[in-house]
């Protein structure tokens, strides 16, 4: 069997029906039990993420830079060419269905980040370490099982978080201003080292005014598309919500979808880019200056709202509004299409610019998460080397294809979730109550 063909095989079968099924299973369940804190406190955490910039309490950054290394390591590649696959796929519905993936997913990033810091330590050098490998193994006692999902974690930092990154920037530099792969992969190589040689506190320094910028910069490109076409507005969303109940016929160059493909790619496409429940995010929001688990959990369950129902859906706009998702493209080609509809040749420049930023701060997102999956694994003293060969892998990959890498780290970031979920699950208890006899620490 060709090896593609094998790894594509095992990718199916990892982010198969138990995968999502478990995912959005925890999302309702935590939702549940938490009193569908999302709906509850939703403004409570908006005017927290905007109003907490200082936090309070022990920690390494403060908890809106905890914020801003979560969307630097979410807000990346799947916004913009993942959105696109779930159309192309599952047709105009599975924005629906990444939307609900999205609204529970929001209580499953609240429960990991309360246990983050619950459980957090500190390390040699007097550094906060937290993440699902410290509640797997100090909340349930199963430290091999800490272990399994830091293993998976160090893998896929390599993988979906580094050379895949570094190689979409580098095809972006190439076809949108002909600067050579070898050069983008010298720059990439040298800022990737200056941010992340520095820590947590230089990373998130780094995100902390990054991750904003390129955000509001591909909001306002986006919205500007959705203006000039505002009379398809009510129909795109009568579409959409049709659509994920009802099979979408072919037309043009989309070949048409039934439900099933639909729910499929929009849960999965939605989850693979606010990574809500795989367990990375909480490694970031560990390191918060917070004295109430629950107010940093506020904070960071609005990532998943910032990441998916604002910049993925502004893509999926633009994509429905200009009835691109007609042409048969798909992945970045079709969000290239919805936008030169208004930009003209300038429309792929603006998506190729937006994507070297998200790319750019995924690099420096998850080289935080590999850091902190190596700290577990094999100690302080291995964690200068893993820096070093995490810089060369971004430089290996702004000159190489990098499907079989992607593919890899695909499989690894799906199996992430399983150790991490099986955690939230048996401690979804512990959240409840800490978040019964924290929340009203909170002036509301």
């Amino acid at each position: 069997m060709d090896l593609n063909v094998f790894i594509s095989n095992v990718s199916n079968i990892v982010w198969g029906p138990i995968l999502l099924v478990l995912l959005i299973g925890t999302g309702i369940w935590m939702s549940s039990i938490l009193g569908f804190i999302q709906v509850r406190y939703f403004l409570k955490a908006l005017k927290l993420v905007f109003t907490g910039r200082k936090g309070g309490g022990e920690g390494d950054i403060t908890p809106f830079q905890a914020l801003s290394t979560e969307l630097a390591g979410t807000v990346g590649t799947g916004n913009i060419a993942g959105v696109a696959t779930a159309i192309a796929s599952g047709g105009p519905g599975a924005i629906f269905w990444m939307w609900l993936s999205a609204f529970f997913g929001m209580a499953t990033k609240f429960s990991e980040s309360v246990l983050a810091i619950k459980y957090r330590e500190r390390n040699i050098y007097g550094l906060y370490s937290g993440g699902p490998m410290y509640y797997i193994s100090k909340g349930l006692g199963l430290k091999w099982l800490g272990m399994l999902f830091a293993f998976f974690g160090f893998v896929a930092s390599f993988g979906i978080g580094c050379m895949a990154q570094s190689h979409s920037v580098s095809v972006a530099l190439q076809n949108s201003f002909g600067l050579h792969v070898g050069v983008t992969g010298i720059l990439l190589m040298a800022f990737t080292a200056f941010v992340i040689i520095g820590g947590i506190k230089r990373i998130a320094l780094i995100t902390e005014r990054l991750v904003p910028f390129m955000c509001v910069l591909y909001f306002l490109s986006a919205l500007i598309i959705i203006i000039v076409n505002y009379d398809k507005i009510i129909h795109v969303f009568y579409l959409i919500i049709y659509s994920a109940f009802n099979p979408t016929a072919a037309i043009g160059g989309f070949a048409g979808a039934a439900v099933r493909d639909a729910m499929r790619f929009g849960v999965a496409r939605g989850i693979f880019s606010n990574e809500a429940g795989l367990g990375s995010t909480p490694i970031a929001h560990a390191a918060a200056m917070t004295d109430n688990s629950v107010k940093q959990g506020l904070i960071s369950m609005t990532g998943v709202f910032f990441d998916t129902i604002v910049i993925c859906s502004m893509t999926a706009f633009c994509i429905l509004l200009t009835d691109s998702w007609h042409s048969g493209l798909s992945t970045t080609a079709l969000t290239n299409a919805s936008f030169a509809s208004v930009y003209g040749y300038l429309g792929p420049s603006i998506v190729s610019i937006s994507l070297i930023f998200f790319a750019y701060s995924t690099i420096l997102g998850w080289s935080y998460y590999g850091v902190q999956c190596t700290r577990f694994l094999l100690g302080d003293r291995f964690v200068v080397f893993y820096k070093i060969i995490f810089c060369i892998a971004v430089f290996y990959g702004a000159l190489r294809e990098t499907e079989v890498v992607w593919a890899l780290s695909d499989i690894f970031n799906g199996l992430m979730a399983f150790p991490n979920l099986v955690a939230v699950l048996a401690l979804s208890i512990v959240v409840r109550k800490t978040f019964r006899e924290n929340i009203k620490k909170i002036e509301l």
